[in-house]
C-alpha cells in the first residue's frame, strides 16, 4: 500500500534517530519515494549522508542549500507529500508543532502540508508523561494529526517506561494500514452518540456524569478517516472531531438526544450508542435557582427515555445497532443481558476498575460481544487505537453480511 506513495520523513534530535535509517530503508523497500528533512540538532545523532544513501534522495536540513544559497521550497515539499512522518519526534518538536512555531525547515514543511501527518514520539518517561507534553499530544490530535504512541521499555536514561519510539517495522505497518483503509467504509452512513447528558434541576444545577466524550469522538474520527459519512450526536463536551467531515449535532438533555437520534436514524447504516445518557432526571425542574433554606429538600427522580432500546426496536434488516456497557460487577453477564434485551447487533464492554478508569482518560480496555454471543477481547490501548479496533469489527460485520 506504500507503492509510489510520496513520504516526507522528518528526523528530530533524539537518540532514537538511529531508527530513522532503518525506517527510510523499509519505506523505500515498500516502494515509497522518500525525502528526508532533518532538524539542525538531529545531525548530532545521525548524518545526512546516511539518510541520503538509504532514501536515495538529497537530505534537506536548512532553508537554503549549495554554494549559491539556493532556496529549499518548503511549500513545494509540503504539497508534494502523500504523508509526512516525523520519526523520531522530540518533545521540543511536539511543542513547536502543537503551537505553530516555525523555527526550522521541518516545522515549515509541517505547517505547509495538506496531507496526513504522523508523529512518532521518542523521549524519556517523565518527559512523555509531563502534562505539557500530553497537552501538546491532545492538541495535535485535535488538529487532525496522527500519533504513533510510544512503547514501554528500556530507555536511553536507563529508566523503564513509556517513551520508546515504535520500531520501524511497526511504523511502516501502521502507515500501510492507514492507506489501505482510507476508503474502506465510504459506502456507510454512521450515527454516533457521545458524551454525557445534563438533566436540569434548576437553571444552574443539573444531574450528569463524568463522561468526556473522548471515546465517541475517537470512533467518529476513525470511521470518517475510513471514508464513512459520520454524524455525532453529542452531549456537552469540550472536544471537537479532528476529521472536519464529521457533522456534530450538539444537545444537552436525554430528551434532546433522543429527538436528534430519531430524526437521523432512518438514513443510517450503522448506529453506535457511546453516550453516557443519564438514567434519571428530576421529575420537575425549577425556573430560576433553588435557594438554600434551613430544611432539607426532596428531589424526585424519574427515568429518562431508553434511547437505545427504542431505536434498536425499529432497526431494519440492513441496519446495525451497537451499544456500550460500563460495568463493574458481573460485567460480561450484564453486557450479554443488555445485548439480548435491547436487540443489539453487538455491544462494547468497558469493565470499569481502578486500572481501567475510562472517564476522561486517554486509554481504555474493551471487549466486544457479537450477536452470536462470541466475545473478542483487547489489551488496554489508547482510545484512538480502541476506535480502530471497533472500526475493524464493524467493517468485518459489514463485509460478511
Amino acid at each position: 500500500m506504500l507503492f509510489r506513495k510520496k513520504i516526507i520523513l522528518g528526523v528530530t534530535a533524539s537518540i532514537a534517530a538511529y531508527k530513522s535509517a532503518m525506517l527510510a530503508r523499509l519505506l523505500v523497500k515498500a516502494g515509497a519515494e522518500v525525502k528526508v528533512v532533518m532538524t539542525h540538532s538531529s545531525q548530532e545523532f545521525i548524518t545526512p549522508l546516511t539518510l541520503s544513501t538509504l532514501s536515495r534522495n538529497p537530505v534537506h536540513c536548512e532553508f537554503t542549500t549549495g554554494s549559491q544559497g539556493e532556496w529549499v521550497n518548503h511549500v513545494e515539499l509540503g504539497l508534494w507529500a502523500d504523508a509526512v512522518l516525523i520519526a523520531p519526534t522530540s518533545a521540543n518538536t511536539l511543542a513547536n508543532s502543537a503551537n505553530g512555531i516555525c523555527n526550522n525547515l521541518l516545522q515549515a514543511v509541517y505547517l505547509s502540508a495538506r496531507c496526513p501527518v504522523f508523529f512518532a514520539p521518542a523521549m524519556d518517561v517523565d518527559m512523555w508523561r509531563h502534562p505539557s507534553t500530553q497537552n501538546n499530544i491532545n492538541r495535535l490530535e485535535q488538529y487532525g494529526n496522527h500519533i504513533f504512541h510510544p512503547q514501554s521499555g528500556e530507555l536511553a536514561s536507563g529508566l523503564v517506561g513509556e517513551g520508546r519510539m515504535l520500531e520501524p517495522e511497526d511504523i511502516v505497518n501502521k502507515l500501510e494500514h492507514f492507506f489501505a483503509i482510507q476508503n474502506q467504509l465510504k459506502h456507510l452512513n454512521v450515527l454516533i452518540t457521545a458524551g454525557p447528558t445534563q438533566e436540569k434541576i434548576d437553571d444552574v444545577r443539573y444531574i450528569s456524569n463524568n463522561s468526556s466524550g473522548k471515546m465517541g469522538y475517537a470512533i467518529a474520527d476513525e470511521l470518517a478517516n475510513r471514508g464513512a459519512k459520520v454524524t455525532i450526536i453529542s452531549g456537552p463536551v469540550t472536544i471537537s472531531p479532528s476529521n472536519k467531515s464529521v457533522e456534530v449535532v450538539k444537545v444537552i438533555s436525554a430528551s434532546q438526544m433522543r429527538n436528534a437520534v430519531k430524526e437521523r436514524f432512518a438514513v443510517s447504516n450503522v448506529a453506535l450508542f457511546v453516550a453516557a445518557v443519564a438514567d434519571y432526571k428530576p421529575k420537575n425542574s425549577v425556573t430560576g435557582k433553588i435557594k438554600k433554606t434551613s430544611s432539607d429538600i426532596q428531589l424526585d427522580l424519574v427515568q429518562t427515555d431508553d434511547i437505545l432500546s427504542e431505536i434498536a426496536s425499529k432497526k431494519s434488516s440492513n441496519q446495525l445497532v451497537g451499544g456500550f456497557a460500563l460495568e463493574i460487577e458481573n460485567a460480561k453477564a450484564n453486557a450479554e443481558l443488555k445485548l439480548k434485551n435491547k436487540n443489539l447487533d453487538f455491544i462494547v464492554l468497558n469493565e470499569y476498575s481502578n486500572e481501567n478508569d475510562v472517564f476522561g482518560n486517554e486509554y481504555n480496555k474493551i471487549s466486544i460481544l457479537n450477536k452470536k454471543l462470541q466475545w473478542e477481547s483487547f489489551e488496554k490501548k489508547s482510545k484512538l487505537d480502541v476506535a480502530a479496533d471497533i472500526a475493524d469489527f464493524i467493517n468485518n460485520i459489514v463485509k460478511n453480511a
